[in-house]
């Protein structure tokens, strides 16, 4: 397998092959250091995400059931990376206010209380039958 940081047909500089898998896990790990440090948001939902993956793991319900649980606690901070990440564009474009960027910021911002309300769907289903 051939490695190489030549340019690719899209004009951008990349690696192939393991060398990139390696880059990109560590670019991943860099984001998640990042949103760690940045985002208070992050930090509060991986709180929760410690705190209720444990509980749903050892509740007397079905695998299935577990595995919608912790998911939907998982799918909370994926999209919390998603909205701190276009917060993070809209800002490196400009501190002035653009009609624009608060739509992007309050659409990043909707789509986290919609899997807020869905993993609290989810959990209420399952846990409060």
């Amino acid at each position: 397998m051939i490695q190489s940081n030549a340019t690719d047909s899209s004009g951008k500089p990349g690696f192939t092959g393991l060398t990139r898998v390696i880059k990109a896990t560590q670019y991943s790990f860099k984001g998640l250091r990042a949103a760690f440090k940045h985002e208070s948001a992050i930090r509060q939902e991986l709180l929760l995400l410690i705190i209720f993956a444990p509980i749903a793991l050892t509740l007397d319900i079905t695998n299935v059931e577990k595995i919608l649980l912790v998911a939907s606690l998982v799918l909370v901070i994926i999209v919390e990376l998603i909205n701190s990440a276009i917060e993070a564009v809209v800002d490196r474009i400009g501190t002035e206010h653009h009609e624009l960027s608060g739509r992007a910021k309050d659409i990043g911002s909707a789509a986290v209380f919609v899997s807020l309300c869905l993993s609290a769907f989810i959990w209420f289903v399952i846990v409060g039958q």
